[in-house]
């Protein structure tokens, strides 16, 4: 009997998850990763350990707090400082489920895989692990899961790749799971409601004067109170008057300045990505792919012509908003299998 370990967040999708491995006949223990001595954090554990109970399966507390301080929170500070837009679910689960997590159940607990509620497929053709889109289309995490390696993919299942969310929400019903009624997690787990990720920045960084200034004609617009406060391609929030709709087209994080312009200047032809990790390997130097520059867009086709480890991505239909510190994660155009990533 192959033992799992689940990544119990006390949320539907864990509970679910670890409901259906043990109904599948896995020998299945619950961990959950405490990221921060908060009372937030206290709760989930409650909350996991509550699911476990009511599965009676084994449950381990794991505190991570100071890798999650240093490998997440911190970068997602640093990156706010230097004019980047940072994506901290990506390094979350490099470094927490894939990383701290994945290694404590393998290594510690004997566990012969890990499993998440992640929406999304493995499969093994031909001994490579492949990552392909969850069969509901509305929550590819694919894009998340770009620095996940072969190691990783081989050790680990997900059980809700052919389940949409309400199948997922009506098993916990059915089986009257402690999850049943929770509610979507948060997409910044560390900085809870009433508290926005603006409240949380502007705690971090003493309000300062800074120079709105159109990109174009360098002409002086207006000011701010920090650059922190935009990322590139916002238009909401900015509070400048003019004939069109003005978009942060560049930050400056030295001088405390944002370039704004109207949307055609934010249009790019190319992007060139540094240390690609790719999930799969890939041996063509040039081919079309399919890719995306930040979560919530549609994957369009792109032309990449790989240099080394890096590669320029060439879009046909040209692309806007491609904001520094998100990532550009690249598809298989003919079946959408994840073939890697990078940060922009």
């Amino acid at each position: 009997m192959s033992k799992v370990a689940v990544a119990l967040s006390g949320g539907v999708d864990s509970s679910v998850t670890a409901f259906l491995l043990k109904q599948q006949g896995y020998d299945v223990v619950g961990v959950t990763a405490k990221t921060t001595c908060t009372s937030e954090a206290e709760q989930i554990i409650k909350n996991a350990q509550a699911v476990a109970e009511k599965l009676e399966i084994p449950f381990y507390p794991l505190d991570v707090t100071e890798i999650f301080k240093e490998k997440v929170i911190n970068y997602f500070e640093n990156s706010y400082r230097i004019g980047e837009t940072p994506n901290p679910c990506i390094m979350c689960n490099k470094y927490m489920k894939w990383g701290a997590l994945f290694d404590y159940a393998i290594n510690e607990l004997d566990a012969d895989f890990i499993a998440t509620g992640h929406y999304a497929k493995i499969k093994e053709i031909n001994g490579i692990y492949k990552f392909f889109p969850a069969s509901d289309e509305h929550k590819d995490q694919l894009y998340f899961l770009f620095m996940l390696d072969q190691e990783h993919l081989k050790k680990t299942i997900f059980p809700l790749s052919n389940y949409c969310k309400d199948e997922v929400r009506k098993i916990a019903f059915d089986n009257n799971l402690p999850s049943k009624s929770s509610k979507e997690s948060q997409d910044i787990c560390f900085i809870q409601t009433p508290m926005t990720t603006k409240k949380y920045l502007n705690s971090l960084f003493t309000p300062q004067k800074g120079k709105f200034i159109e990109a174009e004609s360098g002409k002086i617009l207006g000011e701010h109170d920090g650059f922190w406060q935009f990322t590139i391609g916002q238009r909401k929030g900015i509070g400048l008057a003019a004939p069109e709709a003005l978009y942060v087209t560049g930050i400056d994080a030295k001088t405390n300045t944002v370039f704004v312009g109207y949307k055609n200047s934010l249009i790019a032809e190319e992007l060139f990505l540094k240390n690609i990790n790719w999930s799969c390997p890939v041996e063509e130097k040039e081919f079309k792919a399919l890719a995306k520059i930040r979560y919530n867009m549609k994957a369009i086709e792109v032309n990449v012509i790989r240099q080394g480890n890096d590669a320029m991505i060439k879009f046909p239909a040209k692309v806007s908003a491609i904001a520094k510190g998100q990532a550009c994660v690249l598809y298989d155009e003919k079946d959408g299998h994840l073939l890697g990533g990078a940060f922009i």
